[in-house]
């Protein structure tokens, strides 16, 4: 199978060679212009830290990131959702890698990357900042897997660059409807910023209760649910993320829901192989809007893990890396074509 690998970038990190059998195709022309003109590629281990994690500056924003197996074959791209980090993806992340090139940054405003006031932390400006940590990284395409609002990011990144798209696997995405768990709601409202600053005082004691307490009033919940919220809580003890969040908050999310609904342009995923990935007992996002995604993508692959929620990924990760390899490994990536993108917006019919 012709697959589109990353190239080494530079000597800060260990000697690259591709996997025996793999080869390299030519970089593709529809990388836009100048791209590189504003990113500092300074990248370098962190201190103190796992070898896999990295940070790069990108216009001027440290940006925190994890990487595993460069060289070793096709790029999976892994999003994590609200007020979560790259550690969203900790039960999968070493299992993936050999013979998958892994990369899991920590989008801005989130985890360890920077929390700029004036950053930008609309869907499209994060699937601008994927797109420079792609390009930046010297890497031609990827499969892009989003998780909840990381689902959101990965459908406005296949819209923006279907050059560098080449599949899409959504897992419990939000994005997909409108109807969304009251917390979250909650979240656009005037004055969250404040709750959030009161939540962020709690010791790690209480902090635990209230994720106990805030998870289970959205019905029966699985361990992972809970420790998401757990997590999130923490994150909130940043002044710079809880700004950051309240900004995504308002931008995605309004009182009666979600704001923006991609379900009415899954059809330009049309040409692009779609994983679609959600848990039954699903409390934050319904599982109907996935069900209701793979209707309208006809050639799409459905996977509903029983007895999981939110973060399937997490509960059940033995069968999640399974999926995800054997997606990648059995599917031909898309090619990027304009022509087709073209004709799917305006609505025309097939070519050949």
């Amino acid at each position: 199978m012709d697959e589109r690998h990353a190239r080494p970038v530079d000597p800060l990190t260990a000697p690259l060679v591709d996997a025996p059998g793999h080869r390299r195709t030519p970089p593709r022309q529809t990388r836009p212009e100048g791209i590189m003109g504003d990113v500092d590629v300074r990248r370098c281990p962190v201190a103190d830290r796992s070898p896999q994690e990295r940070e790069i500056l990108l216009h001027g924003q440290r940006l925190r990131y994890r990487e595993t197996g460069r060289g070793e074959g096709p790029t999976v791209l892994l999003v994590h959702g609200l007020a979560a980090s790259s550690r969203t993806w900790a039960p999968v992340f070493d299992a993936l890698d050999g013979g998958l090139h892994v990369i899991a940054p920590d989008l801005l405003g989130h985890g360890a990357s920077e929390a700029p006031r004036s950053g930008d932390y609309s869907l499209g400006g994060y699937a601008t900042g994927l797109r420079d940590l792609l390009a930046a990284l010297d890497v031609d395409g990827a499969t892009i897997v989003g998780h909840s609002f990381g689902g959101g990011v990965a459908m406005q990144f296949a819209h923006q660059f279907p050059e560098f798209t080449e599949r899409v696997v959504l897992v419990s995405s939000g994005g997909l409807g409108h109807d969304l768990t009251l917390a979250l709601r909650a979240a656009s409202l005037p004055g969250t910023e404040l709750v959030l600053r009161s939540a962020a005082s709690l010791t790690p004691q209480w902090m635990r209760r209230a994720a106990h307490r805030l998870a289970h009033r959205v019905g029966r919940v699985p361990r992972s649910d809970i420790d998401g919220v757990h997590t999130a809580l923490e994150a909130f003890t940043d002044r710079g993320t809880r700004g950051a969040f309240v900004q995504t908050a308002r931008g995605a999310l309004e009182p009666s829901g979600q704001r923006l609904d991609g379900a009415q342009r899954l059809h330009l995923l049309l040409e692009v192989p779609v994983l679609l990935v959600g848990g039954n007992r699903d409390r934050v996002i319904p599982l109907a809007h996935t069900l209701a995604a793979h209707d309208r993508l006809p050639d799409s692959r459905l996977e509903v893990f029983g007895d999981a929620g939110h973060f399937p990924h997490a509960e059940q990760p033995e069968r999640f890396v399974a999926l995800v390899r054997d997606f990648v490994h059995g599917t031909r990536p898309a090619e990027g074509d304009r022509d087709a993108l073209r004709r799917r917006i305006l609505g025309l019919p097939r070519v050949g």
